[in-house]
């Protein structure tokens, strides 16, 4: 064992693989939108494409989304750090202009009646794959991929370019406590 190795409290043992990007989560039901960021979202299968995202029961994200069936995940970039701030410790239960407040731009494609954050690199489209159990019990939220979009500056040719982009598009990493990293270099 390395001299540099130190036991992490459990209660923080989260937070060791917490650096991937931070998201955000937008739904519309009934005609009400809410955007909120989330730092647990993965990558689940590949075909068909299939993600899970971690939202918590006093989200009004997330009773959009069990209402409607779909929501949307983008990722925001360092520039959309205020954004990202705002609707991540803002609910819209209790701030009802939070997107408005937040500065929060969105458009819809493809017939998709989703609220798309502008601004962002990358955007999904998903269906939510109802799991009671998983949904009521651990807060996980499965969704199957239907619609993909990327801005060609940061994704292009299959892959991420932040490498040749500004740095103002590189994605957002929480590892809590109101911290954040922007995504690094690229290594070959």
């Amino acid at each position: 064992m390395s001299p540099f190795t130190a036991p992490v409290e459990l209660s923080r043992a989260y937070r060791l693989l917490t650096h991937g990007p931070t998201v955000l989560v937008s739904a519309r039901h009934a005609g009400v939108d809410d955007v909120m960021a989330a730092a647990w979202a993965c990558a689940l299968d590949f075909d068909p494409p299939k993600l899970t995202v971690v939202l918590d029961k006093a989200s009004r994200t997330r009773e959009l989304i069990e209402r409607s069936g779909r929501f949307a995940i983008q990722v925001p970039t360092v520039a959309q750090l205020g954004l990202v701030n705002h609707v991540g410790n803002h609910s819209l239960h209790e701030q009802p202009d939070k997107l408005v407040q937040a500065g929060v731009e969105t458009f819809d494609l493809d017939g998709k009646d989703l609220p798309l954050v502008a601004g962002c690199s990358a955007w999904l489209a998903c269906e939510l794959i109802a799991e009671p159990h998983n949904q009521s019990v651990h807060d996980l939220f499965i969704g199957e991929v239907v619609a993909a979009w990327a801005d060609t500056r940061v994704f292009r040719d299959g892959r991420w370019h932040f490498e040749d982009a500004d740095h103002s598009w590189r994605s957002l990493h929480h590892v809590a406590g109101g911290h954040y990293y922007a995504i690094g270099e690229a290594i070959e």
